[in-house]
C-alpha cells in the first residue's frame, strides 16, 4: 500500500529533534510519497536538505504563503519567481489568501496569488491554495484566472458542501486531513457526495493532527488516521482509499 501525504512541512523546527525517526515512522506506516509547501525564502535550505537526504521520497514545491505576504512581498515573489525558473519543482505552493490573522494586507496577498497563479499556468503546475476565512475572496480570484490551465488542490479544505463543489469546478481537488476527524469539523458529514477521484489526502504536519492525537504535533505517520476515517466514509477499505488518492495525486502532480 502507497500512501501519499500531499502536504507536510517537514522541514519545520518542530521536527529538529527526532526528523529522520520521525520520518521513518511513516515510512514504516506505508507513506512514501511526501509533497512539501513552501512559506517563504527562508526555508528552502531547509526544504532542499529534505530533498536530498530523500530523494525518492520528497518532492518540492515552491511560492509564498498568504501569511508570510509582508512589506517586502516583492522581494519574497522575485525569490520564488528566481527558483520556479532555476530548478523543477511539482507544485506552486502553498499560496492563497489568509484573512484569520491580519486583514490589513488583503491587497498584498490578492497580488501575490494571482502573480503565483499566473508563474504555475506558465509552468504547467499545480498550484496550492491555502484558504482561511476568505472562501469568498479566493473564489473572486479563482473566477477571474479560470482556464484549462489551472490545476491543483485546496490545501487543508474546511468548508461546507456548496464551497466543496465550487473548489472542484476550478479543477481542484480538495486536500483532506485530520479535520475529517474532528467531532466538530463538519466535513465527514457530507464528503460522501464528494467522489473520491476529487480527493487526495495530507497531514499539514506539524500542524491539525487528526483525533486522538488533536492538539498535539502532527507527523505524517498519523495520515493512517484519515485514511481510516475516509475508508469508513465511504464504505472502502483503506487499501483502495490509499490506492485511489495516491492516483489522484500523480494525475495533479505529475509523479
Amino acid at each position: 500500500m502507497i500512501i501519499t501525504d500531499t502536504h507536510t512541512h517537514l522541514y519545520s523546527e518542530q521536527f529538529d529533534a527526532d526528523r529522520n525517526e520521525m520520518i521513518q515512522r511513516a515510512l514504516d506506516a506505508g507513506v512514501s510519497r511526501f509533497f512539501v509547501p513552501a512559506i517563504d525564502s527562508s526555508y528552502l535550505n531547509s526544504m532542499l536538505a529534505l530533498e536530498k537526504s530523500f530523494p525518492e521520497n520528497f518532492f518540492l514545491m515552491m511560492g509564498l504563503h498568504p501569511t508570510h505576504v509582508k512589506e517586502n512581498f516583492e522581494e519574497e515573489l522575485a525569490f520564488v519567481k528566481h527558483w520556479l525558473d532555476k530548478r523543477n519543482f511539482y507544485a506552486v505552493g502553498e499560496i492563497g489568501i489568509d484573512l484569520y490573522w491580519d486583514k490589513t494586507l488583503l491587497k498584498q496577498q490578492q497580488i501575490a496569488f494571482k502573480t503565483q497563479i499566473a508563474w504555475a499556468k506558465e509552468k504547467n503546475l499545480p498550484i496550492i491554495i491555502h484558504c482561511r476565512d476568505a472562501f469568498d475572496e479566493i473564489f473572486e480570484v479563482l473566477e477571474e484566472v479560470n482556464d484549462d490551465q489551472l490545476f491543483g488542490i485546496f490545501h487543508c479544505f474546511s468548508g461546507n458542501l456548496e464551497q466543496a463543489k465550487k473548489a472542484i469546478s476550478f479543477h481542484m481537488k480538495l486536500g483532506i486531513g485530520g479535520v475529517v476527524t474532528f467531532k466538530n469539523g463538519k466535513i465527514d458529514q457530507f464528503l460522501h457526495e464528494i467522489p473520491l477521484e476529487h480527493i487526495v489526502l495530507e497531514t499539514d504536519s506539524p500542524y491539525l493532527a487528526p483525533t486522538p492525537f488533536r492538539g498535539k504535533r502532527n507527523e505524517s505517520s498519523y495520515i493512517t488516521k484519515v485514511l481510516d476515517k475516509l475508508a469508513e466514509i465511504y464504505n472502502l477499505t483503506p487499501t483502495e482509499i490509499a490506492e485511489i488518492t495516491t492516483q489522484n495525486s500523480k494525475n495533479v502532480f505529475g509523479i
